[in-house]
């Protein structure tokens, strides 16, 4: 049975929305004619859409050429958002106490479709670390984060997401992925070796609130000789800090 047409239509609008969500799920800046047959159609259709779309700071071309790359302006509107922004401010302070006890970075991390997506960070207070940066996004199939998100969701909700993973990487070993989530869950955090950089290892332990787990709280581990905590002792903080977060969104407490 076909779906049903949309009561009302806004052509312009919906060209706009299509370029940004095709830039959204772009690794490199896309050129005219890219963006053209990602959105099916023409040059002239997208042209004065792009130009508008660049006056207005969504999109930008870092090269000063031809091609285009989304702007942060999308992610600061989407962080203004309450829930978002409350979830920050009762995260923060516990992350900077973390990121002190254990001298390495940490960051928060939400699901974004079939990606997860950085939404805030405490750099290390020593003069070592890896940093991720805020907006960095990754499949999550491929990242410890998106792991702890898939392990800490209703079954109805985790299904939904293999679906959507499912269409945008149909190599996906959902069995394999399946036997890995569990093992989490079990563990009550992942700790897995970096698929991006060496020698890292990266904790992630679920933010609940209600049911499910709304956020992940991750640590990119470097072993480093005299370090404050080693890997174990890391992975207990980092529990420790997101049951605080956790309990201090389920009371809203304010800060």
């Amino acid at each position: 049975m076909p779906s049903e047409s949309p009561k009302y239509r806004a052509p312009a609008l919906d060209k706009g929305l299509d370029i940004l969500e095709l830039l959204a799920k772009a690794t490199q800046p896309l050129s005219i004619a890219e963006i053209s047959d990602g959105v099916g159609r023409s040059r002239g259709e997208i042209f004065r859409m792009l130009q508008v779309l660049e006056e207005r700071d969504y999109i930008a071309r870092p090269d000063g050429e031809g091609s285009y790359s989304l702007t942060p302006r999308l992610f600061r509107l989407g962080m203004e958002q309450p829930p978002v922004k409350n979830l920050v401010e009762v995260a923060m302070p516990v992350m900077h106490r973390l990121a002190d006890d254990i001298d390495q970075s940490c960051h928060l991390v939400v699901p974004s479709q079939e990606q997860i997506v950085v939404i805030a960070r405490v750099d290390p207070p020593g003069e070592t670390g890896l940093v991720v940066r805020v907006g960095h996004r990754r499949p999550i199939s491929h990242s410890a984060s998106g792991y702890v998100l898939l392990a800490w969701q209703t079954d109805e909700t985790r299904e939904r997401w293999f679906r959507l993973m499912l269409e945008h990487e149909p190599g996906l070993k959902r069995g394999r992925l399946e036997t890995t989530i569990k093992e989490i869950r079990a563990a009550g955090l992942a700790t897995i070796p970096s698929e991006v950089v060496d020698g890292v290892t990266d904790l992630s332990a679920p933010i609940i609130e209600g049911n499910h787990a709304v956020c992940a709280l991750t640590v990119p581990f470097i072993e480093r000789r005299g370090a404050k905590a080693d890997v174990k002792a890391t992975a207990a903080l980092l529990r420790a800090a997101a049951e605080d977060i956790s309990r201090d969104l389920s009371h809203g407490a304010p800060l």
